[in-house]
């Protein structure tokens, strides 16, 4: 395992490389210590995690090795018996000298309640209903005579206010931070508002935010039995200088405090051998020991001055200072690395999408070209057909205009049409008979430049175009007074018109035409 500080993280499955991202994004450990960790797991997030903040275990190999190699070695031989009963006698275990004790991750767990069964229940109930009723007035009398004169009050009740914090025997068990918000209105109420920084929360939570902001846990346990309490609070803990080392942003403490009458702070004293109180210890992550072991680097038992607290304590946190600066210096450098790796793959990412959109842009330009391109053939073709269906409309109704009247007959109409500068006819004069329709004029009109070509036609050989209705792009209006006569066929030239008439023949302008004539005017 020695060679893994240098592993390559290309050499790591997919898989692998993705634990290792969602370790590294929770615990914030370096890359070189997270690997071994994670082998250790068999690459399990949750377990690694797991050890990361509450510490591993021992190595049941590593353990086996090392009593295999402390094994008596069966061909030795003992010259003389003093020798012999020596090397029989068990050794005392050695151990590393100046290395701390490790700080366990404490969760507090309730208490296990086991009841008893029914029928043992049943027959103890007169009993344990008896012994609620007894400590129910006995309470209440403790209670009534704690009102009575110093002189004449019970020499316990007097002992007992004098212990500190007040006795808490029976305390429900709350949750971490409720217990906390217990302890600090507590010690508030006994020795009045104070400006230490008490951390509100279990000592896991407080444990967990020391490892992850590489800074000391201070633990403080305090016990109402113990007489030295009240003194120790008043003398040495609310010392200005300690106070004000403690709230010091530059050393990087925690506080966390507990009343050993709580089961969370019971289990603290417990864990870490606490003998006697006030009890201090100091906890903080010790590289050296192991990348996440969190360890006691210092215990401050019972009273003690000021001064002498103050020095044990700034002598610990000296010791420790630089192995956290040079983990904090790592953990910069590696979140100055990351940040630059994710700014790098977040500017690629930028590149890559602005490329896409121009990609999508120039694909969908392309398309829309392809569009009009098609659109405009569909038009010009259907507007070629259209041409050609009016075409063939005019070559069949051609020739189905009725012959000009004789001068003699009298029920015709003398018409006088100025036609349109664009078909170069000019000024016609023609007659037609009463009856015509005014629709018939307008073919008239529409069909002159072919009159002359569909003279000699049979119309019977001319079919008009299927699907197709002819529209008359002019009109037909009079001069004075103005009227714009329709084409339509139930009405006849006589009756609209009368005998004569002067007619101006006008082109009807659409509007893309005449936008278009006024563009290019402009």
């Amino acid at each position: 395992m020695a060679g893994q500080g240098d592993f390559d993280i290309g050499q790591l499955s997919s898989s692998q490389q993705e634990a290792l991202q969602q370790y590294t994004q929770v615990t914030n450990q370096e890359v070189k210590d997270a690997i071994p960790l994670l082998q250790r797991s068999q690459w399990n997030v949750q377990i690694a995690i797991a050890k990361f903040f509450d510490g591993e275990g021992p190595d049941p190999v590593a353990e086996a090795m090392a009593q295999q190699q402390d094994l008596p070695r069966m061909t030795a031989r003992h010259e003389n018996l003093q020798e012999s009963l020596y090397h029989s006698t068990p050794q005392p275990r050695r151990s590393r000298p100046n290395v701390p004790d490790p700080a366990p991750r404490i969760v507090p767990q309730p208490p296990m309640l086991h009841r008893p069964p029914f029928l043992i229940g049943l027959l103890l109930a007169p009993f344990s209903i008896g012994y609620n009723v007894a400590s129910r007035i006995f309470r209440t009398v403790w209670y009534l005579l704690s009102f009575l004169p110093a002189p004449i009050r019970p020499r316990a009740l007097t002992n007992g206010a004098a212990r500190g914090l007040r006795n808490t025997t029976g305390r429900r068990m709350l949750m971490p931070q409720d217990t906390a918000a217990r302890f600090k209105r507590e010690f508030e109420e006994e020795y009045g508002s104070d400006e230490l920084p008490w951390f509100e929360g279990g000592i896991a939570q407080a444990q967990d935010l020391a490892k992850k902001d590489l800074k000391f846990l201070w633990v403080v346990l305090m016990s109402p039995e113990h007489d030295e309490t009240a003194s120790f609070t008043r003398d040495t803990l609310l010392a200005p200088d300690v106070v004000n080392f403690i709230r010091d942003p530059a050393n990087n403490i925690i506080l966390w405090g507990g009343n050993v009458l709580d089961s969370e702070a019971y289990q603290v004293a417990q864990e870490y051998n606490c003998t006697k109180y006030p009890f201090s210890a100091l906890v903080c992550l010790t590289p050296k020991e192991g990348s996440t072991r969190m360890s006691i680097v210092k215990r401050l038992a019972g009273p003690m001055p000021p001064s002498t607290y103050l020095s044990e304590a700034q002598t610990a946190i000296n010791k420790y200072a630089g192995d956290l600066a040079g983990v904090r210096a790592e953990r910069v450098a590696q979140e100055v690395s990351r940040n630059l790796r994710n700014q790098q793959d977040s500017a690629y990412e930028r590149s890559l999408a602005k490329d896409r959109e121009r990609a999508r842009q120039r694909r969908e330009a392309e398309k829309a070209a392809a569009e009009a391109a098609r659109r405009a053939e569909e038009a010009a073709a259907a507007a070629e057909r259209l041409e050609q269906h009016r075409t063939d409309w005019k070559r069949w109704r051609a020739t189905t205009i009725e012959a000009e009247p004789p001068a003699t007959d009298k029920e015709v109409s003398r018409l006088a049409l100025k036609m349109p500068e664009s078909s170069g006819a000019g000024r016609i004069v023609r007659r037609f008979r009463n009856s015509a329709t005014l629709e018939s004029l307008y073919a008239f009109v529409e069909c002159y430049d072919m009159l002359g070509e569909a003279a000699g036609q049979d119309s019977a050989q001319k079919r008009p175009p299927s699907d197709y209705k002819h529209e008359y792009r002019f009109q037909i209006a009079s001069v004075m007074p103005r009227t714009v006569y329709e084409p339509r066929e139930e009405q006849t030239i006589g009756e609209a018109i009368g005998r004569s008439g002067n007619l101006i023949v006008e082109e009807i302008v659409s509007n893309e035409e005449s936008d278009l004539d006024e563009a290019e005017a402009t």
